[in-house]
């Protein structure tokens, strides 16, 4: 499939894997406690001619993290510990690679920092909702991307050693910041007091050993000599006495996918992209047979509904993000019956405590979140023979506008869209809030109202009026009104978009994760931008090279 990236040095992504293909992480299982092991191959970056020295990451390294992650989730339900470790001596991890930050586009460097960030989030999200704790154990350095990582975890344990050190040193570096979470998550996660960040940020050598401990840096410094001792003490501590059973997860096999010069087809999903209007159509077909009961959802594993069209709509967004950056629209569209689609969150809600439906939900959680932090302008449609109901219904709400089409199509039915109880609480947003909660920030009294009509269908007219969808037209205007809608946002500058719809997005309370994903995205952003960083004498250019950067002092 062509990609349109606009720049020839940016590889393309693909973010299907499985550990039998990995490069980089060796991923093992002992009962409840599996290990990922960090051992980057040098000759394996998507760069071609970039060397990934010092257990240094690209975008490849990420792809296969974010896969095991998710695998464990669903393939290894039964474990309850996860350690961090590098498979090299002397080293942790190095961080994102510099000499691929200086040759890829700006785009490829901010979806490349937002996606690390996604996978973080989610080690997190499946600490605190999955019952799967990180704990990281670092020997040798961990400098930048490498300690973000170690953040994102439960508990660090530093090597003391006379070598191992934890470093944030983008800024004397690089200057750029620390693009995944460091600078937010020693603040708010750690509680790290303010003078002594500002130190450790501006430090190229790091903090080691009791320093580190006492510094809120990490959670224990042990000497090499005992450190497996140690490790296991700590892992036996969080793990707990075994459960008398043990879930028997579900294996995440191969996505099923066709991809053509404008489209890919999935067999839920459906990427269509027109390229003169910049407009790509993702159409996503609802479950058209829901399993009767537990036992029956567990069998059908990965080929069920809920996580097939999840993975699905998953690898579509993130293919828009990296290989199509100039589709400036998403249209999201559905198809097939909303009873079937209510009947599905009806048999997750009974069945709330099992592990499958939980990791059902949280995944959809997850993905629409993805949705919520694309750079694209988003828009529903809501057509007859749609199936806006329930989980499906959180893609309108995501939605910058909604066009809701009224009155009859040819078979005599009209479009709805109709509320469950997922759309109260199951799939929160980076603020905390529902999107409901969110789009009514003004109106609390509104949500209630949405409450009350739970299960059933609201035409659109209704719909409009309970301020569930931007405009209710009928079939005179509808077409005519999306077509200004897509021309109107063809016209204006993407930047300018952007800005706007990632500052509208998310009223309300701040989270680590929305400070992560607005402050310090558009900070970085900026950033990279900037002739210090990226310019013939800046940083990201002159690292390595002997060369030091020449700064344009003036503050900005």
């Amino acid at each position: 499939m062509t990609a349109a990236n606009g720049d020839n040095d940016d590889p393309r992504a693909d973010f299907q894997t499985d550990p039998s293909r990995y490069r980089h992480w060796r991923l093992a299982i002992d009962g409840d406690v599996a290990t990922l092991l960090l051992d980057v191959d040098e000759a394996g970056s998507l760069f071609q001619g970039v060397a990934l020295k010092l257990n240094s990451y690209d975008l490849g390294v990420d792809i296969e993290l974010a896969d095991a992650v998710q695998r464990l989730r669903f393939e290894h339900p039964n474990v309850r510990v996860v350690l961090l470790r590098s498979g090299k001596d002397r080293v942790f991890c190095a961080g994102a690679n510099i000499q691929t930050l200086a040759r890829a586009s700006h785009s490829h460097k901010v979806n490349f920092c937002k996606f690390t960030n996604e996978t973080r989030n989610a080690i997190e999200d499946a600490s605190q909702f999955s019952g799967q704790k990180y704990i990281c154990v670092v020997s040798g350095r961990a400098a930048g991307g490498g300690y973000e990582l170690a953040l994102a975890t439960d508990y660090i344990i530093l090597t003391d050693d006379g070598s191992s050190a934890l470093a944030l040193p983008e800024i004397p570096l690089l200057a750029v910041l620390p693009g995944t979470g460091g600078l937010t998550r020693i603040i708010d996660k750690r509680k790290v007091r303010r003078d002594r960040a500002d130190v450790f940020c501006t430090m190229e050598e790091g903090v080691k050993g009791k320093r580190a401990v006492d510094w809120r840096l990490a959670d224990e410094t042990v000497p090499r000599s005992r450190l497996e001792e140690a490790v296991s003490e700590r892992v036996q501590a969080v793990a707990g006495p075994r459960p008398a059973t043990a879930p028997i997860g579900i294996s995440l096999g191969s996505l099923e996918r066709k991809l053509d010069a404008d489209s890919v087809t999935y067999s839920a999903v459906r990427l269509d992209i027109e390229r003169g209007t910049r407009v790509a159509t993702i159409t996503i077909q609802g479950p058209d047979a829901v399993p009767g009961d537990m036992g029956a959802l567990v069998s059908e594993g990965s080929h069920g509904w809920g996580v097939r069209c999840a993975r699905e709509l998953d690898d579509a967004i993130l293919h828009l993000r990296f290989n199509e950056r100039e589709a400036g629209v998403i249209a999201f569209k559905t198809e097939g019956n909303p009873q079937e689609m209510l009947d599905y969150d009806r048999l997750l809600a009974a069945n709330a405590g099992h592990w499958l439906t939980r990791e059902i939900r949280l995944y959809w959680k997850r993905v629409l979140k993805r949705i919520d932090l694309t750079s694209r302008s988003l828009v529903a449609l809501v057509e007859p023979g749609s199936a806006f109901a329930g989980t499906l219904a959180e893609l309108l709400f995501a939605a910058d506008r909604a066009y809701m089409l009224s009155g009859e199509g040819d078979d005599g039915a009209e479009a709805t869209l109709t509320l469950s109880q997922a759309n109260f609480g199951w799939y929160p947003m980076s603020n905390d809030l529902t999107r409901l909660e969110s789009r009514f920030l003004g109106e609390p009294e509104a949500v209630e109202r949405a409450r009350e009509s739970i299960g059933r269908p609201v035409v659109a007219e209704e719909a409009e009026e309970m301020g569930l969808v931007t405009f209710s037209l009928d079939d005179t205007d509808y077409a005519d009104e999306v077509r200004v809608f897509l021309e109107e946002r063809a016209s204006f500058s993407p930047d300018a978009l952007t800005g706007m719809e990632a500052n509208l997005r998310w009223g309300g309370p701040e989270t680590i994760e929305s400070k992560i994903f607005a402050r310090l995205t558009a900070w970085q952003n900026w950033i990279f931008q900037r002739p210090n960083a990226i310019g013939p004498e800046g940083a990201l250019k002159s690292y390595g090279s002997g060369r030091r950067p020449r700064f344009d002092m003036t503050r900005v």
